[in-house]
């Protein structure tokens, strides 16, 4: 049964120093917002954040960005950031840049129990330095390793109170991913629901993977980059 909680604070009260958080969401999209704000006000540093990006200069990670909490960051689009930006070149922030399709299959294979798999992806590239090559039938090949955490943070639509979640269109994103992975899988989730209310074939992460559960705050999502018609 998973255990729900007030708040995000309370949630990840005893995330220590020196921690690897894999966070769900792209860019601002499907982000656990309460999170990572909780996460900023406490005092916790020497972070590895596994993402598949920093988000923005003004939102996301780079709340825990400005602290200086996070040590290393591993994500694939960082381009948006200018935090993150300036805290790479100065080299305060130590960056593992992944292939975005790489970095999905290398969370993938770590919630599956798959130390390490082979993709063609980064050859002769600067991805496979210091990388384990091999030829399998006439093309080469790049080990990658299988990504886990001590935390998966991760933000859902809908959850039951037995951990049951349900993400909603693009926002589901890296979250589902991330939920296998993690050794404790944190979800904060808009609406809270009693267990029957989200149909069986309609659950994404069943709540075998959730350990801990809170409802998230009211709040008018940010938008990256707002598009809309002349």
């Amino acid at each position: 049964m998973t255990r729900i909680l007030a708040d995000a604070r309370t949630a990840l009260a005893d995330v220590p120093n020196g921690a690897t958080l894999l966070i769900g969401g792209f860019g601002l999209c499907g982000i656990p917002f309460d999170a990572i704000e909780a996460l900023a006000g406490m005092d916790v540093s020497d972070l590895t954040v596994v993402s598949n990006n920093a988000g923005t200069t003004e939102h996301g990670l780079s709340h825990l960005l400005r602290r200086r909490q996070i040590r290393k960051m591993v994500s694939s689009y960082v381009g948006e950031n200018e935090v993150f930006e300036r805290q790479m070149l100065s080299g305060e922030l130590q960056v593992e840049l992944v292939p975005q399709g790489t970095l999905a299959e290398r969370i993938r294979a770590g919630g599956a129990g798959i130390p390490a798999f082979f993709t063609p992806t980064g050859f002769g590239t600067p991805v496979a330095e210091g990388k384990e090559t091999r030829e399998f039938a006439g093309r080469m090949y790049v080990m990658e390793r299988g990504i886990t955490g001590d935390f998966a943070l991760v933000r859902a639509w809908r959850g039951d109170r037995l951990g049951n979640l349900v993400y909603r269109k693009t926002a589901r994103n890296f979250n589902p991913l991330m939920a296998t992975a993690g050794r404790i899988v944190v979800a904060e989730v808009e609406e809270l629901v009693e267990p029957g209310e989200i149909p069986p074939d309609q659950v994404h992460t069943p709540a075998i993977y959730v350990d801990r559960l809170f409802v998230a705050s009211k709040r008018t999502k940010p938008i990256e980059r707002l598009k809309v018609r002349d």
